[in-house]
């Protein structure tokens, strides 16, 4: 981030509250509109072939949505989704057709198959969790012995999950989902090839920038047959990323990487006793780890993409989305 936007951060800190410069939700009416859906992030709206996914600055961790936005989250989410899904457009068909506003992506709709295809190149996150609590097989993958956290698998692993509507994620392994009759292996096999070459491309853009993609998820859908990449990819909400200079040498001195994720916000979660747990209670951000959180996202995008940040937030956020849909509106 530049000296200059930085400075313009510390001015909104002193006269703005968060809330005034973000979208939490949307209430749109469309031509043909045909339903809406509620994600963690996203406000899907159905227009029976389209769909119009708007990304506000909601955050979720733990698979619950926490009750602060975040300014300019939603664009910084939007913009790297489309990014990288204009990047791999020639491994696999993508959703994405158009993006008329930064916060918006109109695109094709999809059967979606409720399946989250994790992929996995490095010790971390869920994983380093569950390993470190001596349980060596995940998702029905063999780890082997004597990891340590940050450390690279010898190749990279898919550790699915079934997509749930509300509440956690459940680990999946492949002979499991192809025992459920959920999915048939033809299209299965098809999500574990892209998915692979997804992360491969991930790879290979994240060394450019002087970055490791660590782990991803990817999530696919149905369209006239065909298995089509959906939502976001590469984003920090769906991404863990390392610094890739002085990885070496950190990880041999069993020091922590220098993580580019949204791990940081689950980490003061977790300080703060809150794991999305029965029973336990959501800590509240106070206003100067909101706009931490913001700038952080910024600082990703910049590095992660290798593009300077046009921040689009201001307090006519949804007049600006409104006046980019007219077309679609009724």
């Amino acid at each position: 981030m530049t000296e200059t936007w930085l400075r313009i951060f510390n001015f909104i800190f002193s006269i703005m509250t968060p809330e005034s410069v973000c979208i939490q939700h949307t209430d749109f009416k469309f031509k043909n509109q045909q339903g809406k859906y509620q994600g963690k992030v996203r406000d899907v709206y159905d227009l029976g072939d389209t769909l119009i996914m708007i990304a506000t600055d909601r955050i979720s961790a733990f698979d619950h949505v926490l009750p602060r936005p975040i300014p300019s989250k939603g664009q910084v989410l939007n913009q790297t989704a489309q990014y990288f899904l204009q990047s791999v457009q020639d491994i696999c068909p993508v959703w994405l057709q158009s993006v008329p506003d930064p916060n918006v992506g109109i695109g094709l709709k999809c059967e979606p198959i409720p399946i989250e295809m994790v992929v996995r190149g490095y010790m971390a996150g869920h994983a380093w969790r569950t390993y470190k609590t001596g349980v060596k097989t995940l998702c029905g993958v063999n780890l082997p012995d004597g990891l340590r956290e940050g450390d690279a698998f010898d190749q990279a692993i898919i550790t699915p999950t079934t997509k749930a509507s509300e509440g956690h994620d459940q680990d999946i392994s492949y002979s499991q989902l192809l025992d459920q009759n959920t999915i048939d292996q033809e299209t299965l096999d098809k999500m574990y090839e892209y998915a692979i070459q997804l992360f491969k491309r991930g790879q290979e853009m994240a060394n450019r920038q002087g970055l490791i993609l660590v782990d991803t998820k990817y999530e696919f859908g149905l369209h006239n047959g065909m298995v089509i990449l959906m939502d976001e990819i590469h984003t920090p909400d769906s991404s863990r990323y390392y610094l890739a200079d002085g990885y070496e040498q950190r990880q041999n001195q069993g020091e922590s990487q220098i993580q580019l994720s949204k791990e940081f916000v689950r980490e003061w979660l977790i300080h703060h006793q809150f794991q999305g747990l029965e029973n336990q209670i959501m800590p509240h951000f106070p206003d100067s780890f909101v706009w931490e959180i913001s700038q952080r996202y910024i600082q990703l995008y910049e590095k992660i993409t290798g593009s300077e940040f046009v921040n689009y937030a201001n307090t006519n956020i949804m007049d600006r989305i409104k006046s980019n849909l007219q077309e679609y509106l009724i």
